[in-house]
Order: C-alpha cells, then sequence, then structure tokens
C-alpha cells in the first residue's frame, strides 16, 4: 500500500525526468552515440562511485542514499513507466539498485557487489526472481523492484567477498 502510494504521487515531468535519468547519467550515451542501451550501466558506475564516497561515513549515509534513490525511483519513473514501460535512459532505478548492492561495503567488495548487480540486472533471466519482479509488479513499482532483487544478489555477493577476506 506503502509502496503503490508512492508511487502515485507526481512529481513536476521536467523534475521527473532529471531524478528519473539519475541527474542526467541516464542520457549520456544518448547525447553521444545516438542510443541509450548501457546507460543504466554508465549510471551505476556514478552510483558505485557514490557508494564508495559514502562509505567512510558509515552505513547509515550509505542507507539514507539508497532509501532516497528508491524513493526517488518509485516516484519519478511513474510517467514514464505508464507510456514508455522502462526506457533505457530512465536509470533512477539502478542507482538504487547499486546502492543496495553495495551497502555497508567499501573497495573490492563494493565493486564485486556492484559487479554481480549488473549481471543480474543484465541477464535477469539466470538470475531468480529479478525478471519476475519487473513482470508481476505495475509500472514504477516494477521498473524499480528488478534492480532491487538484482542489488540483493549483489549484496550477498559482496557481502561474502567481505567475509572471504
Amino acid at each position: 500500500m506503502f509502496l503503490r502510494a508512492l508511487a502515485t504521487r507526481p512529481y513536476p515531468v521536467a523534475v521527473s525526468r532529471l531524478i528519473a535519468s539519475f541527474f542526467g547519467t541516464g542520457l549520456i550515451l544518448l547525447r553521444l552515440r545516438g542510443s541509450d542501451l548501457g546507460s543504466g550501466t554508465v549510471a551505476s558506475i556514478f552510483a558505485l562511485g557514490l557508494a564508495l564516497l559514502l562509505q567512510p561515513r558509515g552505513i547509515g549515509f550509505q542507507l539514507g542514499a539508497f532509501v532516497l534513490a528508491t524513493v526517488a525511483s518509485l516516484t519519478a519513473v511513474r510517467p514514464f513507466a505508464a507510456d514508455e514501460g522502462d526506457p533505457g535512459w530512465v536509470v533512477i532505478d539502478e542507482a538504487a539498485g547499486t546502492l543496495l548492492a553495495t551497502l555497508g561495503l567499501g573497495g573490492a567488495p563494493a565493486v564485486a557487489g556492484w559487479a554481480v548487480f549488473r549481471a543480474a540486472d543484465i541477464f535477469k533471466r539466470a538470475f531468480p526472481g529479478v525478471a519476475t519482479a519487473e513482470r508481476r509488479l505495475p509500472g514504477a513499482i516494477g521498473v524499480t523492484a528488478d534492480d532491487l532483487v538484482a542489488g540483493l544478489y549483489g549484496l550477498g555477493a559482496g557481502w561474502l567477498l567481505e567475509w572471504l577476506l
């Protein structure tokens, strides 16, 4: 109920576009080469940088960034998910997934978590639950949920590496 209420609260379209593109990172490849293919990876690299910058401040800052990105995704993606499904330039969901995959991690474990997250997001059918989350949940919730499920795979891998090191 709470998630559905978040997904129906609209921002002005220009603000939604700015947030949905993760402050323009989802538009970089479209601008450079005319295609947004790979924009999720570009945005998630920026989100990884943010996670690594926040890591020395503690897990609370990383958790705050994750929650903020998730709420922003659920609200800002709504007008575009209704019209276009999950357009390639809409990447705030990848930022939320990256921030989940790196939660409490720094260094090599964070990079490993990010890499597993991207693999799970790109190869959805190979990771149980990722494609299902997007397919079965409506609109912005589905667009965001698949990245959060993929983020959980990354988080598990990152924490496993942290434990092994």
